[in-house]
């Protein structure tokens, strides 16, 4: 019943509040009732993605996003009916409900099923990651080791990026590299894996982006480029196809953040007489995460073997009217280990102490 209390939000909640359950309860369907307990609707994390997209404002209630014909069971349910419903619409979670529609227990896909619930496809598509930086924010560790082979766990974060690319089929990966590439290539050498790796050597430090004029024609239509300091949690083949469906030239993966500042903010006239002050206040922001879908032909807008940063790329695509758009994801989705405090932050999510 703990668990169920964390998915039911009241029909007074605001999207931002859902969105902020969501990533507290780990859940990504939340299920909408009234002061009854009434079954509404339910909500996902797509639904408010879309939201997000239209530009409106999250401050709305959760009631404009739901979904107002939820699946559920009555109480009484056959344990197969469960199964099958489940199975065929692949649900992580089905409320149970009375005869008034009341939401009196729920039953989640690992009380049938051994396996956590997959519902990603497999996508045709290479990663690059740019794994060429110093790592300065991480100094001292970067003094040692290029960034990409900070461990989280057992294993360096560039191959914990990896496998969550291979578990949706992606076998290419092409490496940017320059700082310490020696140790970065050593490494996987002497490791056992099944990719198809592929480097690109920058000769000279040349930014975020500056590097991929080398891929030339070698890479598909469509293919992801990463930071080596980023872990998303996120459905990759709905990235790609959001990338696709949208005809995007470039996509970018960006996060919610939920800023508060600690202070009271002053807005002063010409002269510096206060108009009005703002006690400690509050933004939210869309910030970019690292992670990007490119088609091949943006590649043209590089210069040669000039330093050049994804910004720098972002916006000549713009200038160019080339088309730019974004795809959300939660603030817990996102996790950054370029800078100390964010790595303990990662190692805590990922039960890691050293």
């Amino acid at each position: 019943m703990e668990k169920l209390k964390h998915t039911l939000v009241g029909c007074g909640m605001t999207i931002k509040e859902a969105l902020k359950r969501m990533d507290e309860a780990g859940e990504k369907t939340l299920f909408v009732t009234d002061e009854e307990n009434k079954l509404l609707g339910s909500v996902t994390d797509g639904d408010i993605r879309r939201w997000i997209l239209k530009g409106a404002t999250l401050e709305k209630g959760v009631t404009c996003v739901m979904n107002k014909n939820p699946h559920y069971l009555q109480n009484g349910y056959a344990k197969e009916e469960a199964k099958d419903l489940m199975l065929s619409k692949a649900i992580g979670c089905l409320p149970i409900v009375d005869a008034h529609k009341r939401v009196i227990s729920a039953i989640w896909w690992l009380d049938f099923f051994e396996k956590k619930i997959n519902k990603q496809k497999s996508i045709d598509a290479s990663v690059v990651i740019m794994a060429g930086g110093e790592g300065k924010r991480l100094s001292p560790f970067t003094n040692i080791l290029p960034k990409s082979l900070i461990p989280i766990g057992d294993k360096p974060v560039i191959e914990v990026i990896m496998e969550r690319f291979a578990e949706y089929g992606c076998k290419d990966f092409y490496l940017s590299v320059n700082y310490k590439a020696n140790i970065l290539k050593a490494y996987f050498d002497d490791c056992c894996h099944e990719y198809n790796i592929s480097y690109i050597e920058e000769k000279k430090p040349l930014g975020t982006a500056g590097s991929l004029f080398l891929l030339g024609g070698s890479i598909g239509e469509s293919f992801f480029v990463t930071n080596c300091d980023t872990l998303i949690d996120a459905d990759y083949s709905d990235i790609l196809e959001f990338h696709k469906a949208n005809k995007d030239d470039i996509t970018l993966v960006v996060s919610m953040k939920h800023y508060v500042i600690p202070y009271g903010i002053c807005d002063i006239n010409e002269g510096g007489a206060l108009k009005a002050i703002k006690e400690k206040p509050e933004y939210d922001l869309l910030v970019n995460t690292g992670m990007y879908v490119l088609k091949q032909g943006i590649l043209e807008l590089l210069p040669k073997n000039e330093y050049f940063n994804i910004t720098d790329l972002i916006n000549k695509a713009i200038d160019a009217k080339k088309k730019v758009s974004v795809y959300p994801v939660s603030e817990k989705s996102w996790l950054d280990i370029g800078e100390c405090q964010e790595l303990q932050k990662t190692l805590k999510k990922f039960g890691v102490t050293y």
